[in-house]
């Protein structure tokens, strides 16, 4: 299923499969997936636990290798980890024996920049999500929602291309969620970067995309492309944004169901 945004795709995945082997049957995770993200556009994937939303975002970063099918990034086959995509984890994952800004820079210390272009390079990320005054911290005396801020500066170091995000905003609470996702659309806007985030909140895949790739039950399949043609900012107590929530949530019923009954049968 291809792109609608009328740029050319800056990332293709073309049959792309992911079967896990097992000591019994193998484990099929993804199944047949076909989608094209243009240019700076925001796709969420949207799916019952299991579905593998995070499993497809960890063959686009090159952690995994298909089983099946390719995926391109900027023309070229995605075969491992590359600087034109970053990755942000449910948790931050940031050093904890490193300072705020020696973790943003960690990439230009391994590509060889000098130590005070590396500094001058992390204040200015910093400044960019809002926290400069922070270079010198541990990231033990940030909040959950700095942290993830810091994250963020770090993956756009390298000024990736395609930034991948799996939930997350999952462990905030929901007043620091809505502030970080709208804190995400300046970054986005701003980084000219592709995003893909995973999610399974249905309002937080409303307030973000352009398009929500709706994924059924395990074996993950794409069952619907729903494109969100609201301005931003989103009110998501308005009637277009209530209506296409129902519809998302009328989309992924059946498939959570499944996705329940196939978790109690293999228990």
């Amino acid at each position: 299923m291809r792109s609608d945004a009328g740029n050319p795709p800056l990332l293709t995945c073309r049959d792309v499969g992911k079967v896990w082997p097992t000591t019994g049957r193998p484990f099929v995770a993804l199944d047949g997936i076909d989608l094209d993200v243009a240019r700076n556009e925001f796709v969420v994937f949207l799916g019952p636990s299991g579905c593998g939303k995070s499993t497809l975002l960890y063959l686009i970063a090159g952690l995994e290798r298909v089983s099946s099918g390719t995926i391109e990034s900027g023309g070229s086959v995605v075969e491992g980890p590359g600087t034109d995509r970053g990755l942000i984890f449910q948790e931050s994952s940031l050093f904890p024996w490193m300072t705020v800004g020696e973790n943003v820079a960690f990439g230009l210390r391994l590509q060889g920049v000098a130590p005070a272009r590396r500094r001058e390079a992390a204040i200015a990320l910093l400044r960019k999500v809002g926290m400069a005054d922070a270079v010198d911290k541990r990231p033990d005396q940030l909040s959950g929602g700095m942290r993830q801020r810091a994250a963020m500066a770090r993956a756009l170091s390298l000024r990736p291309e395609v930034l991948l995000l799996d939930e997350p905003f999952a462990a905030l609470d929901v007043q620091t969620r809505s502030k970080m996702q709208d804190f995400l659309i300046e970054v986005w806007r701003d980084s000219g970067a592709s995003m893909l985030f995973v999610t399974h909140h249905i309002d937080e895949a409303v307030a973000l995309a352009d398009r929500v790739v709706v994924f059924t039950a395990r074996p993950g399949r794409i069952k619907s492309i729903v494109p969100i043609d609201l301005p931003r900012p989103r009110d998501p107590r308005s009637p277009e944004a209530r209506a296409l929530a129902d519809h998302l949530t009328d989309l992924l019923r059946d498939e959570v169901d499944r996705a329940f009954a196939e978790q109690e049968r293999l228990r």
